[in-house]
């Protein structure tokens, strides 16, 4: 059984192939850029490069895309051509090879303006249900991908599972508010309450897709953290969410100690029941977990997602953050 993974240059590529590899599993990996863990260099939106690596694989899984670092700098046809027509090429190509699996690497950010509801409002409750309104040509783009992947599930029975991950990236902060009123380890502890989720659990939760593919035939699930919320905390999450977070987890003392804070407010609270019940994913880093680690000196994210590092998204460095804003 052999795997073929897209996008091994990026973040979540490189970790897959670490693992994969690590145990001991053939893996053929493509990326348009170099990198350490990228066999072959060339583009998704290249059909006849596709095929040649597409050759004698069982799983794919499509991470390669550009994503919201690079609506500001790419255009609108650049994200069409590489999320859209390079996923075509490989979901060809998957059919005519008979992969037994097809993962789509796609993001919450699909959910676009369903993300943040109306200033006086609860926080929103983020499941597969919620129905998404594009905010950007990142989004509509992974959404349009999405259909194509049901579109030969339901024509040609390609197995497809669609993974709509939350923030895994360790780059430091896009909004210059959150820069100013927190660090970027602060910031991203204080995400896996809602809207983040550690690489490791991201890789764990595509190798059992691949596994579960087969049998479920095509689902969508979001991958985020477990948060330890209820639907009944909203409207207090959007006013006072230190209160509640106290209710389920004693973090006060661990922050103060290094000098962290919580938001006042929380506008959204991604759920991940549906990919634990059917996929049978078991993440692993949650903020309790998280404040483990904090604890004990270590950082909050895993140490794969250390190993990994950062990559930043651009060739160039931009004076007001990691990546310019739309």
């Amino acid at each position: 059984m052999r795997y073929l993974v897209t996008g091994s240059s990026g973040h979540l590529g490189e970790a897959l192939v670490r693992v994969l590899r690590a145990n001991g599993n053939d893996v053929t990996s493509i990326d348009i850029k170099s990198g350490a863990f990228t066999d072959q260099v060339g583009s998704i939106t290249d059909r006849a490069f596709v095929n040649k690596y597409i050759d004698g694989a069982s799983i794919v899984l499509h991470a390669a895309t550009l994503h919201k670092p690079h609506v500001a700098t790419h255009s609108r046809r650049e994200f069409v051509d590489t999320n859209i027509t390079g996923t075509l090429n490989l979901l060809d190509a998957a059919r005519d090879e008979g992969v037994s699996s097809f993962v789509f690497t796609s993001t919450t950010s699909a959910f676009g303006d369903a993300l943040t509801p109306p200033s006086g409002e609860p926080a929103a409750w983020i499941t597969e249900d919620v129905i998404p309104r594009s905010k950007n040509i990142y989004g509509l783009t992974k959404l349009a991908a999405e259909d194509l992947c049901w579109l030969y599930h339901r024509k040609d029975e390609l197995p497809c599972i669609i993974l709509r991950t939350s923030r895994f990236f360790p780059e430091e902060q896009d909004s210059a508010a959150m820069r100013q009123a927190f660090s970027k380890r602060n910031a991203q502890s204080n995400e896996f309450l809602h809207r983040r989720v550690d690489i490791e659990d991201v890789v764990s939760a595509h190798i059992q897709a691949a596994k579960r593919a087969p049998t479920i035939g095509f689902g969508r699930y979001i991958i985020s953290a477990t948060t330890p919320f209820q639907v009944e905390d909203l409207v207090d999450l959007r006013t006072d969410a230190p209160a509640v977070v106290s209710r389920y987890v004693n973090y006060e003392e661990a922050y103060a100690e290094k000098g962290w804070s919580m938001p006042t407010s929380l506008d959204r609270v991604y759920v991940n029941d549906k990919a634990r019940t059917e996929l049978g994913w078991r993440p692993v880093y949650d903020f309790a977990a998280v404040l483990t680690r904090i604890r004990s000196g270590r950082s909050p994210l895993s140490d794969l997602a250390t190993a990994v590092g950062e990559k930043g998204y651009h060739e160039a460095v931009f004076e007001t953050g990691p990546y310019p804003v739309e």
